[in-house]
């Protein structure tokens, strides 16, 4: 077998010679060079020329060695991180008084060059910084430290002083304690002792109050729970909006909505929202106008503070339905949640109807509003069986030339213990009201009181009048504890009131 190749290889003793390159033809310059310059002319943008760019921190640093220029690199590349980290320290502590040092974190360089106008001392983020308090000296387990006359022991009043404003850092952070830096302050154990007991009372007081904030009605606002009730409201279709606040009182919260629909009943274009607030604490004392109601007597005596709210807004609810069955103006009821009572609206568009106090009359329509408060009156003391119990010119309101009564929760029956005095109340209001307005037919609270009732006491003097009065809720409550509920009736001059067993509907 032959193989078919080139000269021998033959062994030189001074190594192999070196072989010139081929030389080329012209055709192949030729064809190179046109194609360069083919590439040239055909290429959009023109080559730009080398040039030396800085890129170190150091210009005139050698860089000739790898190591030295890998340390510059590096170098830079430690001072952009810790601007970037010294940026996150800035923006996570904000304003806080308690900041956060990413001290740890910093890349720490020795060839960083300390004269670079970057690199100011920051002594937030320093980690010896001149201006930090000293801590106190603490003694040693033994409890003394020295010998002879110059020992020392753990109650020395320098020591307790020092350790005291020491530990006021230990404060909550609402308790601004100052900056003493720099100053050598002693607080006595009386004046320490008294600031950490503020500070605990005042944590205790903050907590109560944010409790109570959370579970119970403010003055314009309401809490969780019956924000709730007023959300589902909405989402069942009986409110279409909740629009804001109309009106607020010691005793409730009134809003404006929109009606929708409920149970087939079409719901009022324009409601009220009465929320009772669910915190009464200069409201305790109207007890008295419902637990001596006789409807619902035995259901106060079982239930908490709490729910007694519920059983003023179902008392309310009760007497605006009697009422507005007998033909008397005021507003209709719609349903009752809990404490929260959804009424018709006694306006329109978004505006409530005035007060009679506030409301603007010309000397006729006042005087048909007298007649009017009149008329009403009898018809709720003698068809209703009520006694408004809180009526004057801040719960009656003018609409369409109609007098309408409001706020009728503490409405109670004539046989209440308390019904003819608070009725007697009630016809003083508006006697005086009307008789300042001006109108000359008004009666007097006498006159009046006897007109309502039906009763027919002879007296000018208001001491005597009560004491009248007081006699016959004695007497009626001697009757009604014997046999059962009792109301007045109508009596001749003279004579005390008769009363009468019979029922009437609710």
């Amino acid at each position: 077998c032959f193989y078919i190749c080139g000269p021998e290889p033959q062994n030189y003793p001074w190594g192999a010679p070196v072989l010139a390159p081929a030389p080329c033809s012209l055709a192949d310059v030729m064809s190179e060079q046109l194609a360069r310059q083919l590439h040239e002319e055909g290429s959009p943008f023109p080559e730009i020329p080398d040039t030396d760019l800085d890129l170190t921190c150091a210009p005139e640093g050698d860089t000739s060695s790898d190591l030295m220029l890998a340390q510059m690199l590096q170098m830079e590349f430690d001072r952009e991180f810790d601007t970037q980290l010294r940026r996150e320290e800035k923006k996570f502590n904000g304003d806080s008084k308690v900041s956060i040092s990413f001290e740890n974190y910093r890349m720490v360089h020795p060839y960083e060059d300390s004269d670079s106008s970057e690199d100011e001392v920051d002594w937030q983020d320093t980690r010896h910084d001149p201006y930090r308090a000293d801590k106190p000296t603490t003694t040693p387990k033994k409890g003394f430290v020295g010998k002879g006359k110059n020992i020392t022991t753990k109650h020395d009043e320098d020591i307790c002083g020092r350790k005291n404003t020491a530990r006021m850092d230990n404060f909550a952070p609402e308790v601004q304690v100052g900056d003493g830096i720099g100053m050598d302050l002693k607080l006595s154990n009386q004046v320490y002792n008294a600031l950490k007991r503020h500070c605990h009372t005042e944590q205790r007081r903050s907590a109560r109050l944010h409790e109570k904030k959370e579970h119970s009605t403010a003055e314009q606002a309401v809490d969780p729970r019956t924000r709730l009730l007023m959300y589902k409201m909405v989402n069942a279709g009986i409110l279409e909006n909740i629009n804001g606040c109309i009106s607020t009182g010691k005793e409730s919260v009134v809003f404006h909505a929109n009606g929708g629909s409920f149970e087939e009943k079409i719901v009022p274009e324009e409601c009220v929202l009465k929320v009772f607030k669910t915190t009464l604490n200069e409201f305790k004392n109207r007890d008295k106008y419902i637990k001596d109601d006789y409807r619902f007597k035995d259901r106060f005596s079982k239930l908490n503070p709490r729910k007694i709210i519920r059983l003023w807004a179902e008392k309310e609810m009760h007497n605006l339905t009697r009422i507005k069955k007998s033909g008397i103006p005021c507003p209709e009821v719609v349903i009752l949640k809990k404490h929260i009572l959804v009424m018709s609206f006694i306006g329109k568009d978004h505006v409530p109807a005035p007060k009679l106090k506030d409301a603007i009359l010309s000397s006729e329509d006042m005087k048909k509003a007298y007649y009017q408060v009149l008329n009403m009156m009898q018809r709720l003391y003698q068809d209703c069986n009520l006694v408004h119990a809180d009526l004057s010119e801040y719960n009656m309101l003018w609409h369409d030339r109609q007098v309408w009564f409001i706020d009728v929760s503490q409405s109670i029956e004539p046989t209440h213990p308390h019904g003819l005095e608070f009725l007697f109340r009630d016809c003083r209001n508006v006697a005086t009201f009307f008789q300042k307005a001006g109108v000359a037919e008004a009666l007097s609270v006498f006159e009046l009181f006897n007109t309502v009732s039906g009763l027919q006491i002879n007296s000018n003097n208001e001491a005597d009048f009560l004491a009248q009065i007081e006699a016959l809720e004695k007497r009626n409550e001697d009757h009604v504890q014997k046999s059962g509920k009792k109301i007045f009736m109508d009596t001749s001059e003279g004579s005390p009131p008769q009363l009468n067993t019979d029922d009437d509907d609710d």
